[in-house]
């Protein structure tokens, strides 16, 4: 019998940080984690916090490259810069720390994962993760390891035959699709605004998977301008009959909010109400679906301020167990902060 839900997270997972001046803020998380617990969504008596050990270069290794692994380790601090590797850029600045910093992200998500499978927790969150960009052999897109990946192959090592992993970020998740395009026991999803239009520029149609795995990718690209009822009529036409037809064993979400129409780096016009929505309706799916594995991330939205907190409140209420009403009134403690 699967335990209560949990949400994995410490405070010292901050340290995954660009600098003042990124957008990937760790305040994202710190502001979304304390007005969870103001609403009592997460706490003792609600969604409780566990922490994770950071990852091992073992467990990294199954979906980077060693020597990836050893240039992450090298960086020293800033200015250090190794362009072969994606270390150094405009995206992915380097900072001191950043292979532990990764890691400890990554160690969250595995052991989200790991609770999941083992049937410690029904539903366990990391909102530090989400980082879908990482390749396997470079950074790419403020996303230095992929804990994503790096937690569906802990789930397929575990013995997990089919494992669904649906992506509603704003940005396509081309590093999870990447990763397993080949494999034919991961089906990835990624509803994403057109690659014409946004980064990475990848994410058509046309990418179903390579040539044994046929069928195991699907994406669906939105026009700029789409709002909830274009983004949510597509979720309902494409994610669960292909879940369905899939039939996961366990099912693994990433949840960016950058498809809020207040984002700054995007151009989608999705309500916190819109997200909401798709919040359920994968909730609802884990249940049908995968006896309710479900293992969820964060990911994008840099409306630092007035929509992340919101939006993956919700989220977490809904992992909980206890959603609240769309229009749940902020406590006044964070209205006057």
């Amino acid at each position: 019998m699967s335990g209560p839900a949990l949400v994995v997270f410490h405070d010292t997972m901050a340290a995954y940080d660009f600098g003042p001046s990124h957008p990937m803020s760790p305040l994202r998380v710190q502001l979304a984690m304390r007005l969870a617990r103001q609403m009592g969504v997460v706490g003792p008596d609600a969604l409780p916090e566990v922490d994770a050990e950071p990852a091992s270069d073992e467990l990294i290794c199954m979906v980077h490259d060693a020597a990836y692994v050893a240039a992450v380790r090298a960086i020293t601090g800033p200015g250090d810069v190794d362009l072969m590797h994606g270390l150094g850029t405009e995206d992915n600045p380097t900072f001191a720390g950043m292979h532990d910093a990764s890691a400890h992200v990554v160690g969250a998500t595995v052991e989200a994962a790991r609770r999941v499978w083992a049937g410690e927790s029904l539903h366990a969150a990391n909102l530090v993760g989400g980082l879908h960009h990482g390749m396997r052999s470079h950074a790419s897109g403020f996303c230095i390891y992929n804990d994503v990946a790096v937690g569906i192959a802990t789930l397929l090592d575990a013995g997990a035959e089919r494992v669904a992993y649906v992506d509603v970020d704003v940005h396509h998740g081309d590093g999870v699709q990447d990763i397993f395009y080949d494999d034919p026991r991961v089906l990835t999803v990624s509803l994403h605004e057109t690659p014409g239009t946004l980064f990475p520029g990848t994410g058509h149609a046309s990418e179903a998977g390579g040539s044994g795995a046929l069928g195991s990718a699907v994406n669906v690209a939105l026009p700029p301008g789409t709002g909830d009822a274009g983004w949510l009529r597509a979720f309902t036409a494409v994610v669960p009959p292909v879940l369905r037809a899939f039939q996961p064993q366990v099912l693994v979400t990433q949840h960016g909010c950058d498809t809020h129409m207040d984002d700054p780096l995007a151009h989608l016009m999705l309500s916190v109400e819109g997200q909401r929505a798709s919040y359920l309706a994968l909730h609802d799916l884990a249940h049908e679906l995968c006896d309710g594995r479900w293992v969820v991330t964060g990911g994008g939205g840099y409306a630092i301020t007035d929509v992340v907190p919101r939006a993956w409140t919700h989220l977490l209420a809904i992992v909980g167990g206890a959603p609240l009403e769309p229009d749940q009134e902020l406590p006044t403690s964070w209205r006057t902060e």
